[in-house]
């Protein structure tokens, strides 16, 4: 073998061992590239328990409850399926039942979601582009929910109501 051809070999093995370290390290990353995943996502890859993500969604309205020791407990919702999510620790300000929420955490064995990190959208015509689409691919997604950027908070607020007890009756 001349030494032009122990080059080449070498240089196409290193390049061979590169592509493998890459592919490896994009297969292990492939279910952490999503920013969250909804609770419909997460009946549908049976996610295991005790595994870490984020769930993004809406607070369902009437699901919030406040325990002892800054324990809450509510429902995040996508619209077409719901997930109970349990959170010990000081809730956004801007977090209230209605509005979009992405949570990082873990499933427990009970199938519910504990939380340890709770992000609440940050004013009242915002939402999240991943919540926006996971809205419209549900087929809830209103219009009116980012036109009223201009608008009171009031008349945003009376639009994703009247957004969310129309996707709850269909």
């Amino acid at each position: 073998m001349t030494r032009k051809q122990r080059r080449l070999t070498i240089i196409g093995g290193s390049l061979a061992v590169l592509a493998l370290a890459a592919a490896l390290v994009l297969n292990a990353m492939r279910d952490s590239i999503v920013f969250f995943s909804t609770p419909t996502m997460v009946a549908e890859k049976h996610i295991l328990q005790g595994r870490r993500f984020r769930l993004g969604g809406l607070v369902q309205p009437g699901t919030l409850e406040r325990g002892d020791n800054l324990a809450v407990t509510f429902e995040v919702s996508d619209g077409g399926a719901k997930l109970p999510v349990a959170y010990q620790g000081i809730l956004p300000d801007l977090f209230r039942e209605g509005q979009g929420v992405i949570a990082e955490g873990a499933l427990d064995a009970t199938g519910v979601f504990r939380a340890d990190t709770v992000l609440a959208k940050h004013d009242e015509s915002y939402m999240p582009k991943e919540v926006a689409d996971a809205l419209k691919k549900q087929g809830h997604w209103k219009d009116d929910y980012g036109a009223k950027a201009n608008g009171s908070a009031s008349q945003t607020a009376q639009g994703l109501a009247q957004g969310l007890a129309q996707g709850g009756k269909q």
